[in-house]
């Protein structure tokens, strides 16, 4: 048996990966027709369809409740406004080093940038939208000479995922078309088959190829190769139904898994993920036939179907407001009337209209995400407030745990390897040499996550000054530098407003002996004016004709 080539292995394992993913295609196409018609490919003719998708919508609330879950994700996860995480080291001493601190910001700083100069954030809030729709998403980060990184979101429906033992996604294919120009622009007219070269000597740069990209683990490398060939990931393109030369676009290599692929929440051993779509399905729907419905009632009231007499006939009645049709009313089938009355009571539909629309803002967390902004009272107070953040984050502390893991952190790690190989990091103290960098989120939600601890240290810190009116001996246990630290830790405070622990120390040292030498000063000006005092007042004596010795006589008790 011939061996197979290395496209045919490739084209295999997309096979079964796509088997895979089948049965989940008729889920995710529902959910596009009823919340996001516009997002999933799942045909390769599906590109830049203009006609009209959104037939089977009438009422978008599912629609909003996603948009503003994606929003909410993305200025609360990932905002470009403020900074949304900061990296450092597992060695706490290490960390309270300044020259640390102070590289490890501009590397956060240069990497924000980065983000914000790149596609990245566009990316991300696309990322939020799918996850929350369909529960799974993929795009894929590559290297770009003129903004570091790029990013190619990829349609669902477009792509198929793989997973290695531990269910982490390792491995990507997706089948697209291109242009013959835009195929030859990328590749270069010699990698391309002789189809695609034809086309573009006859000027067909309109033409479209389907063509194969598979992102996966490259067993057969030799590792002390470092050209794209030998890389631990294989990223290969070539061109689907090619003549059997077995030749590739363009045959490059990852050292790492360059594609972010988070699920919002999964089963064990499942490669895809759910979302909240998948659960507010049965809502949306039935939001829509009620709607439809509603409508409905709504014409059979306002223009109801006639029963007209025979006589009536080929002739036109008249149905405008003040309009006269003239018939012969002898008896009441000649009359003109309603075929049939419909008397339906919109009130309570439009009242379990209202009641499917909570439950789908449910689904979604669009009532927590705007839970200030829709409170009925319009005030709340601090400490309503800071409970609706505890609530918010019960409710959403698994996914952003899963998020975290799967999507911010390889995306920051990327970024990081990306800039190591472009030199474009600042030079690292000598004390971080063969040290792990870490990743710890500061965003919004993050912040709001970490922050329902500090409301076990408000209430530790009001019991105690309580106390402490009473007994005041009871703040020996209390250690404020620790309550700094930690207090200032659990809000995300930037630590470069926090002073280190040897420079307290040493204002301390300094504050102390600057009190000593004042109060050194203080007794010694009290001395000199005890002394100056006394003198006067020998003088007063001496002048007054008493002789010295009779005074100090008289302090002993031994004058007369």
């Amino acid at each position: 048996m011939a061996e197979l080539t290395d496209i045919e292995r490739m084209l295999r394992r997309h096979s079964a990966m796509k088997q895979e993913r089948q049965s989940w295609l008729p889920h995710w196409q529902e959910l596009s027709t009823y919340l996001l018609p516009r997002n999933g490919r799942y045909f390769l003719q599906d590109r830049d369809r203009g006609h009209k998708k959104h037939n089977n919508i009438y009422d978008n609330t599912g629609t909003r409740a996603l948009r503003t879950l994606g929003a909410g994700l993305m200025s609360g996860l990932t905002s470009p406004a403020r900074p949304w995480f900061r990296l450092g080291v597992e060695d706490t001493d290490l960390m309270a080093s300044q020259p640390v601190k102070v590289w490890l910001d501009q590397v956060r700083n240069k990497m924000l940038a980065i983000f914000a100069k790149s596609n990245t954030y566009l990316s991300l809030h696309s990322i939020y939208e799918d996850l929350g729709c369909f529960g799974t998403s993929a795009s894929l980060m590559l290297d770009d000479f003129e903004d570091v990184i790029t990013h190619y979101t990829s349609p669902n429906g477009e792509f198929c995922l793989g997973t290695d033992y531990r269910g982490n996604v390792n491995a990507m294919s997706r089948e697209f078309q291109k242009t013959v120009g835009e195929l030859v622009g990328e590749f270069g007219y010699d990698n391309c088959s002789q189809t695609v070269r034809s086309l573009y000597d006859s000027s067909s740069y309109n033409g479209w190829v389907t063509v194969m990209h598979v992102v996966e683990p490259r067993d057969m490398r030799d590792a002390s190769k470092q050209d794209g060939r030998n890389k631990r990931f294989a990223s290969c393109y070539f061109e689907m139904g090619r003549d059997k030369d077995n030749k590739f676009l363009s045959e490059g290599g990852m050292d790492s898994f360059r594609v972010l692929a988070p699920r919002w929440q999964k089963l064990s051993g499942d490669v895809y993920g759910m979302s909240p779509a998948m659960d507010a399905l049965g809502d949306v729907k039935q939001l829509q036939h009620e709607q439809l419905r509603k409508a409905n009632a709504i014409d059979y009231q306002t223009k109801p179907p006639l029963q007209v007499p025979t006589s009536m006939k080929n002739r036109e009645v008249d149905q405008l407001p003040g309009g006269i049709t003239y018939v012969d009313a002898s008896s009441p089938s000649q009359q003109i009337r309603t075929a049939f009355d419909v008397n339906l009571n919109l009130q309570y539909l439009l009242e379990d209209i209202q009641d499917v629309r909570g439950r789908i803002n449910s689904a979604f967390y669009a009532d927590l995400f705007l839970m200030i902004s829709q409170d009925p009272a319009g005030q709340m107070t601090a400490t309503e407030v800071a409970e609706r953040h505890e609530e918010k984050m019960l409710m959403l502390g698994p996914v952003l745990e899963r998020l975290q893991g799967e999507l911010l952190t390889p995306l920051v790690e990327m970024t990081f390897e990306r800039m190591v190989k472009t030199n474009i990091l600042p030079p690292p103290p000598p004390e971080l040499q063969n040290m792990e960098l870490q990743v710890d989120f500061i965003s919004i939600l993050a912040q709001a996550q970490r922050a329902i601890g500090t409301n076990g240290l408000d209430r530790f810190v009001g019991s105690l000054g309580a106390v402490a009116q009473m007994k005041p001996e009871v703040l020996d246990k209390f250690d404020s530098d620790s309550w700094a630290d930690v207090y200032s830790d659990a809000l995300g405070i930037d630590p470069t407003l926090i002073v280190a622990g040897d420079k307290v120390a040493m204002v301390r040292q300094a504050r102390a002996q600057a009190q000593a030498q004042q109060a050194q000063a203080e007794q010694a000006q009290q001395m000199a004016d005890a002394a100056q005092k006394g003198a006067g007042a020998v003088a007063a004596l001496h002048g007054a004709g008493v002789a010295p010795q009779d005074v100090m006589a008289g302090l002993t008790g031994y004058g007369g």
